[in-house]
């Protein structure tokens, strides 16, 4: 595979992962407004989980083809970019207030299992029985959040599609992210090797941003609209997902060996996930607090260019 069929793969499985998520979010939320779940729990389930299936399609089929580092690569470089640009620009178009359901109990949570996911990888690998805990947490966490939507439950728009449309949507959304997640991947792959770059580096640049389009449209558009809950709930929701379902996936389907720079970048995600928290329990999430996270992800994406 030359370098403009590589880009070619590139350009198509981002294609087919955006058009895809957004037919998956739209169905989804759309069920989700039928069964008046409240806007917080769409925010941090449904709509988090959809736009999180480009990566979840990315890094399990990394893990099957034995590109184990574009798996891990992808999803810290897709949390680092979720929480920095998305929530970051986000909060430049329209100043978020945080819920108090994020900051109390999810944004540590997401703190917490990049802990957990870094103390993995200190000996460079994630086994079957680290990604079977993973999955566990996973479990835990979406019964906990199930359990509080029956106390969050608010009147929400009537969807006036039928349960059977909005399924038919569903279903060719998923088409779509599988589609494009292997385009992605095999093209990602190929350019590493062509640029003698490393797997790690593609996967925590072009494959993470790429697969986390969705939530920063997504996320962007709920902050037009001024559903903060949607917004953040994104980003936090996407975050735990990642880590805790999708990677657990991958290392159970296949177990992870990384380079030690994955601890590195792990780490760092620890470190803005602790300090814009404590950020935002103090400042609003505004322009200001949003264009400093902006610049903090530019910092460190010349960092892992240059290392």
């Amino acid at each position: 595979m030359d370098l403009l069929v590589a880009v070619l793969y590139i350009a198509l499985g981002f294609f087919f992962l955006m058009k895809g998520a957004d037919f998956f979010v739209d169905s989804a939320s759309g069920i989700a407004a039928k069964l008046g779940v409240s806007s917080l729990i769409i925010g941090l389930t449904i709509v988090a989980f959809g736009t999180s299936l480009p990566e979840l399609a990315v890094s399990v089929t990394a893990a099957l083809d034995g590109s184990n580092e574009i798996a891990v690569g992808n999803v810290v470089g897709s949390n680092i970019f979720n929480l920095l640009v998305v929530a970051g620009m986000s909060a430049c178009i329209y100043p978020l207030v945080v819920n108090k359901t994020i900051m109390k109990r999810d944004w540590p949570l997401s703190a917490a299992a990049a802990l957990l996911l870094a103390i993995f990888l200190i000996d460079a690998h994630i086994s079957r029985m680290e990604a079977l805990i993973l999955l566990a947490c996973f479990a835990v966490m979406l019964f906990v959040q199930i359990k509080h939507s029956k106390k969050e439950k608010e009147e929400v728009k009537e969807e006036p599609r039928s349960y059977g449309k909005l399924m038919v949507y569903l279903i060719v959304g998923v088409a779509g992210i599988i589609i494009g997640g292997q385009l992605a991947v095999d093209g990602a792959t190929n350019l590493a090797r062509i640029l003698g770059l490393s797997e790690t580096l593609i996967g925590l640049t072009v494959v993470a941003i790429g697969t986390s389009l969705p939530e920063l449209v997504t996320s962007i558009v709920a902050a037009k609209k001024n559903e903060n809950e949607i917004a953040m709930g994104n980003v936090i929701g996407s975050n735990l997902f990642n880590i805790f379902f999708i990677l657990g996936i991958s290392a159970f389907l296949n177990p992870i060996s990384v380079a030690q720079t994955a601890l590195i970048d792990t780490t760092i995600l620890i470190v803005i996930s602790v300090v814009f928290w404590l950020i935002c329990r103090v400042y609003p999430l505004n322009k200001k607090t949003g264009l400093a996270m902006v610049l903090t992800y530019v910092a460190y994406t010349i960092y892992i260019i240059l290392r």
